[in-house]
């Protein structure tokens, strides 16, 4: 695990998974996974069927705005530039 990695693992509800870290967020119904690619410096935004077999990548622009927020955010607290959030793929 790298020091970027490191400190993003620290936030809450974030693991570490090889290159990658990774957070779940369920907000009434709609679930969602939430990548960061420490190798491409981006975030990817994972929708969740709600039995959890099936993920597809969504667009930003489908994405809560305070579900941005908080990622944005916990980047932030782990010195990891915020604006990466909003790149696109």
């Amino acid at each position: 695990m790298t020091a970027v990695l490191d400190r993003l693992a620290q936030q809450d509800g974030w693991h570490v998974e090889n290159a990658a870290a990774r957070v779940h967020y369920d907000g009434g119904t709609d679930r969602y996974s939430i990548e960061y690619y420490e190798p491409s410096d981006c975030v990817v935004y994972w929708k969740v069927s709600p039995d959890g077999d099936i993920a597809v990548p969504v667009g930003r622009d489908t994405v809560p705005t305070p579900l941005r927020e908080r990622i944005r955010q916990d980047l932030a607290a782990a010195d990891i530039d915020p604006e990466i959030e909003r790149r696109s793929l």
